[in-house]
């Protein structure tokens, strides 16, 4: 049955983190929210600790925590759980300098296939390609921005974001609103869920959340299949 939606994950799928991110965020919170003298690497575990942490959460509740959460339990870990940190804290000035962080620092394609590859897809005269991501740290209306910016964006015909929708792979849920979305982008030709493949690198929000909502799925990356053997499906 011919393929007519491609739905890509983001993170680790199209993108990957740009190391010097990790070195400037690190610096800001020892410089702003240390008050008891961590070191770069304890800061750095920290925030790494949240984020491992909040995306299991994610995971298992299906919906999505906010990146002001994430920022302020790292905050208050880093600070051996003292939440009296929170009283002068901005959080709308803080994520605004984390977005700053992360348009300086952007993203990468995750590997030279990526852009190849979306590039062929944009190309099938039927098709139509989107993204379903979940959000952390980042939330969705800054990865739309670094999208733009670095040329991957043109290839979407719609990104849905958890920290939009409020819901989380594997969640069917957020896969139906991807279903439908994909639908709706082609109202006058039908698609059958069989003609929808989910690509990513995670293997139980992706790959399992893909299958219990009846699609197609691939899996990328985590198990040194390329991006661009999608084109072969």
């Amino acid at each position: 049955m011919q393929l007519l939606h491609y739905s890509f994950d983001l993170w680790m799928t199209i993108i990957k983190s740009n190391p010097q991110l990790k070195v400037e965020r690190v610096a800001y919170f020892q410089k702003h929210f240390n008050n008891y003298g961590k070191t770069a690497d304890e800061i750095n575990l920290s925030l790494r600790k949240v984020d491992i942490l909040c995306n299991a959460l994610n995971e298992k509740t299906g919906e999505s925590i906010s990146s002001e959460n994430m920022y302020l339990m790292a905050i208050a870990d880093i600070n051996n759980g003292d939440t009296g940190i929170f009283t002068n804290i901005d959080i709308e000035r803080l994520y605004a300098d984390m977005e700053m962080l992360m348009l300086e620092f952007s993203p990468i394609p995750y590997c030279s296939q990526t852009e190849r590859t979306l590039a062929a897809l944009r190309k099938l005269p039927h098709a139509t390609i989107g993204l379903l991501s979940n959000t952390g740290y980042t939330k969705g209306r800054t990865l739309r921005k670094i999208l733009e910016r670095n040329g991957l964006g043109q290839y979407f015909d719609f990104q849905l974001y958890s920290d939009e929708a409020n819901l989380a792979k594997p969640n069917p849920l957020f896969f139906d609103t991807m279903i439908n979305t994909a639908r709706s982008c082609r109202p006058e030709r039908a698609i059958e869920a069989q003609q929808i493949i989910h690509i990513g690198d995670n293997a139980h929000a992706d790959i399992a959340g893909a299958t219990k909502a009846g699609i197609k799925s691939l899996l990328v990356n985590s198990n040194n299949c390329c991006i661009s053997t999608i084109l072969s499906q």
